[in-house]
């Protein structure tokens, strides 16, 4: 068993991860990150948890681009093919939960 705090959790770069668990084939991450992430399609659901700071989460629907902000607490869930890109507001952390390689 182990025991740790994600506003303790600091990366070397932004998207930095720590890799917390393997759960049948999903892959359980600890992001920190203080820089934007790059726009993406996922190939399976992401779970996306903000444990500390604040993500503007951008996505696109019907070709229309939106904002969800994300604060400690807060979880979005994207499914196959949602493109999206997170942008943090500051330093922050955030738990992933998604399949296991996915970009």
């Amino acid at each position: 068993m182990r025991f740790l705090s994600a506003a303790e959790y600091t990366a070397d770069r932004a998207w930095g991860a720590q890799d917390l668990a393997l759960v049948e084939g999903a892959s359980v991450r600890l992001h920190w990150t203080d820089e934007p992430y790059i726009w993406h399609v996922n190939d399976g659901t992401e779970v996306f948890v903000v444990l500390d700071g604040i993500v503007d989460m951008h996505y696109r629907s019907d070709g229309t681009e939106h904002v969800e902000r994300l604060t400690p607490g807060r979880i979005c869930i994207a499914g196959v093919g949602d493109e999206h890109v997170a942008h943090p507001q500051g330093p922050a952390r955030i738990l992933v939960v998604e399949k296991q390689g996915s970009v």
